[in-house]
């Protein structure tokens, strides 16, 4: 019969046995629906976004164009230039400390500073509305300013109220609803206080060397295009080669915003097609089962001649029609989720996501539901071709009967290969997609390998006088036992949350104690040169038993490696951070106290010859430098080349001054700078840090105080929300788990049934029966979580410990919860299918044996 009407033919049949509806496939439907849902959906809210930064460019840049400088304002040249391409709005950017007026309480604030041009782009919503004159004039001898609520909350302080900043005192305004440009000014750690250009430059806190931001945003003519924008960024590059400014047009308006979305999304997807492909081990389950309910219909066909290809065809359409309308019902809640995401996270990312249909995320996710449905259904549809009629007439199934011929195993792994290097390729980290997968397909083997060894291990156990623990063994290690679906189904979801889990305690364990104890209390910025030594007199009477450490700090960009503009070169994602942006510069004639030499020598400390650099030995690792090459940084508007002369092996755990690059002491002769400071106070109190901040602040009101306990604050409830997030996305692989476990029971319920039917006629009571299969479940569960145990925790020793340097250990709180979850799930749904086994009457079973 030609290939085509054996396809009708099957088709047919395949349709008719559909008829009864899906039972015995909910399973399989859910778990295909979930893990197409979860990577739809991410990869579609992911786009959603990206397109609602896209969209909105212009009002999150602020302008068209934005040039950044940082420590200095434009020259003439560089405004004229500027000026001429379209209307300009310019603000300047710095943390300082804003006091009440006694001087009783001050706290640090994002100070933004802006013009009378001020938005180009949106708007400026306050609560009271006022026009931009009335909110940041002058009015009886008070600039005005605007805030966020949280500021009035840490200040406690109202509408009407003034505070000081620097040498000027500003009377609270109004309230700050929407800051249109925010997200391009990037994260800051305390709330925002806006006021004039006029009122910041009144306050005295622009100084030589102070940490500055100037953004200078444009406005171009309305039929400006994509490739104006990369001529004018090109023009300015070429006159103004050693201007340092750092140039974002309106498509690039929150790169690093797009980046972290990008990074969580690929992460996201990973977690979906780990679901995916645990969900792919209940559709093995559930074919499997449902071939087993269909042995007697498969006998019939091959008894009345039917092919063992025709018989497989049959099935596979079957199959194929199921995971479609899985994959559709998948699909169907990917594509809601954008919109679900917009309201849900409007608080969180001030980016509109773009509502609408995004047919790459989605179709992605229907390839990968296709390709894990036929990997894991093939190995079981090809035994069912391959079995004789009259050994499925004599056989419970087809659980002994082993692997099938070889060309569907290879099929199967052809098929898994492919899914593998289709999500490195899609990705967009493809390094951390590889290890991800790897780690995934390693997680399976050894998981099939524990499945085994615990079979093994029962097998070979003494035999105990228990009557319910003997059987329970008995079933670990019997033919057809669940055992290896248990423990692979559950075992890679519960390995992945202790791993996340111990990697989220240990950051907390730092941030909340180890951290603290080793850094310093304060951290001072912007102290002026001539005022450094007065600075420290006052520091070391309001603190007579702390240490205090200064040194001089500039900020400056890496322009070009070797004389390569970094722009142009490719760098590992682990190094790039440091090309990117404006980094911390300073000089020193000794080798900083919290650092040792790696390799090369240091400077005398008269050096007087060709600047010199010492780098950070791991980021010069991961950038590819080496001893004698070439830095050029950008410091003030000038371009300045150092030679590394030797690497430093840093401690950037020890939250102390640490610096990527420290250069000889004439590098940087007569550029003016400020100096930075660290403070730490042995047994402080808060009363204590409370007396010096305060001392400090009034006596010299541009220092920048930051308590360092106040920005791990932050930054602990940033690893809190992330770690949930992290969390709650990685609950989708244990959800999928928890259904694989589900029906990898169910599948075995028809031989659990026999086994009830046969024991309880030969005098077995319910009582032993049940004690029975909660002692195999307890085992099963218990050997599943020991092994995520140990897995997780090396996984997670070695994230912590090798790959973010800090001190790892283990949690015992994670290990007592994961035992006790793994129980009460392996335990729990067991006993609600064997429930129903035990209510089987023995007659009905007994006739068809």
């Amino acid at each position: 019969m030609p290939f085509s009407q054996t396809l009708k033919l099957a088709i047919r049949f395949s349709l008719r046995e559909m008829r009864g509806g899906l039972s015995g496939f909910m399973i399989f439907l859910t778990c295909i629906a979930l893990g197409v849902a979860a990577i739809g959906g991410v990869n579609s809210v992911a786009r959603a976004i990206t397109a609602g930064v896209a969209n909105e460019g212009q009002t999150l840049l602020g302008g068209d164009i934005r040039f950044e400088l940082n420590q200095r304002e434009m020259t003439e040249a560089e405004r004229a230039f500027v000026t001429q391409l379209g209307a300009l709005a310019e603000s300047a950017n710095m943390r300082s400390m804003a006091r009440l007026e006694d001087g009783s309480d001050q706290s640090l604030a994002e100070v933004k500073a802006v013009d009378g041009a001020y938005p180009l782009y949106g708007a400026l919503l306050t609560e009271p509305a006022l026009p931009l004159v009335e909110l940041f004039d002058v009015r009886a001898g008070a600039f005005g300013a605007a805030a966020p609520d949280l500021f009035f909350e840490r200040m406690g302080v109202g509408l009407g109220d003034r505070i000081n900043l620097g040498g000027a005192t500003f009377e609270l305004r109004a309230r700050i609803v929407t800051e249109p440009d925010a997200v391009s000014d990037g994260f800051g750690f305390a709330p925002r206080l806006m006021v004039s250009l006029e009122g910041l430059r009144a306050s005295g806190l622009i100084q030589p060397g102070s940490l500055v931001e100037h953004a200078y945003k444009i406005r171009l003519p309305a039929n400006s295009t994509e490739a104006d924008l990369a001529a004018i960024r090109e023009q300015a590059t070429e006159r103004f080669p050693e201007a340092g400014w750092s140039v974002r047009t309106r498509s690039n308006a929150a790169p690093a915003l797009s980046s972290n979305i990008e990074r969580f999304s690929q992460f996201l997807t990973l977690v979906g097609l780990t679901a995916l492909v645990v969900g792919g081990v209940g559709v093995a389950n559930a074919v499997s089962a449902y071939l087993d309910g269909k042995r007697g219909v498969i006998a019939t066909f091959k008894s009345l001649g039917a092919s063992g290809g025709f018989v497989f065809t049959v099935y596979l359409v079957q199959i194929l029609i199921i995971a479609g309308i899985g994959i559709a019902a998948g699909l169907m809640l990917g594509s809601l989720m954008p919109l679900a995401a917009g309201a849900a996270l409007s608080s969180v990312i001030p980016v509109p996501a773009e509502g609408g249909l995004y047919p790459a995320g989605l179709g992605m996710a229907a390839l990968f539901g296709v390709l894990v449905t036929l990997a894991f259904a093939l190995l079981p549809l090809g035994r069912a071709r391959d079995v004789p009629a009259t050994a499925l007439f004599r056989e419970m199934g087809f659980g002994g009967r082993g692997l099938p011929k070889l060309a569907y195993v290879a099929v199967s792994v052809c098929l898994a290969a492919a899914l593998a290097l289709l999500a490195i390729w899609f990705s967009g980290d493809r390094r951390i997609a590889a290890i991800f997968v790897g780690a995934t397909i390693f997680a399976f083997i050894v998981l099939r390998s524990v499945g085994l060894g615990v079979q093994w291990l029962a097998k070979k156990s003494p035999r105990v006088r228990s009557t319910a623990l003997r059987l329970a063994i008995g079933n670990i290690h019997r033919p057809g036992a669940l055992t290896p679906s248990v423990v692979l189904s559950l075992g890679l979801g519960l390995t992945l949350l202790v791993t996340l889990a111990l990697i989220d305690g240990n950051l907390r364990r730092q941030i909340a104690g180890s951290l603290p104890e080793r850094a310093p209390n304060f951290f001072f910025v912007d102290i002026q040169a001539s005022e450094v030594d007065a600075f420290a007199a006052l520091v070391q009477g309001a603190a007579p038993t702390g240490k205090l450490m200064r040194v001089p700090m500039l900020r400056g960009r890496i322009m070009a490696l070797n004389g390569v503009d970094v722009q142009t070169m490719k760098v590992p994602p682990e190094g790039a951070w440091v090309l990117r942006g404006d980094r911390g510069l300073t000089y020193s004639a000794t080798i900083p106290e919290n650092a040792t030499l790696s390799q090369g020598a240091w400077w005398p400390e008269d050096y007087d010859g060709e600047p010199l650099v010492s780098f950070s030995a791991e980021e010069a690792r991961e950038i590819g430098l080496a001893i004698g090459d070439t830095v050029t940084v950008n410091v003030l508007g000038r371009n300045v080349t150092a030679r590394i002369a030797n690497f430093r092996e840093v401690q950037w755990e020890s939250m102390g001054i640490n610096f990527v690059m420290v250069f000889s002491p004439n590098t940087f002769a007569g550029a003016p700078h400020s100096w930075l400071a660290t403070l730490s106070v042995e047994g402080a109190t808060a009363a204590d840090e409370s007396r010096i901040l305060n001392e400090v602040t009034r006596a010299y009101p541009a220092v920048t105080t930051v308590r360092v306990k106040d920005a791990l604050d932050v930054v602990n409830r940033i690893v809190a929300q992330l770690g949930t997030a992290i969390r709650a996305a990685a609950s989708v692989a244990l959800i999928a788990s928890v259904l694989v476990l589900a029906g990898a029971l169910a599948a075995g319920n028809r031989a659990r049934i026999h086994d009830a039917v046969v024991l309880k006629t030969l005098g077995a009571t319910r009582r032993t029966l049940i004690a029975a299969f909660s002692f195999e479940y307890l085992l099963i569960g218990l050997a599943t979580a020991l092994f995520a145990l140990f897995a997780g925790g090396i996984a997670a020793w070695f994230i912590v410990a090798r790959i973010m340097t800090l001190p790892s250990s283990f949690l015992p709180e994670v290990a007592v919860s994961t035992i006790l979850f793994a129980l009460v799930l392996t335990v729990g749904i067991g006993l609600i299918g064997t429930w129903r086994v035990l209510g089987h009457k023995a007659a009905p079973v007994l006739r068809n044996l």
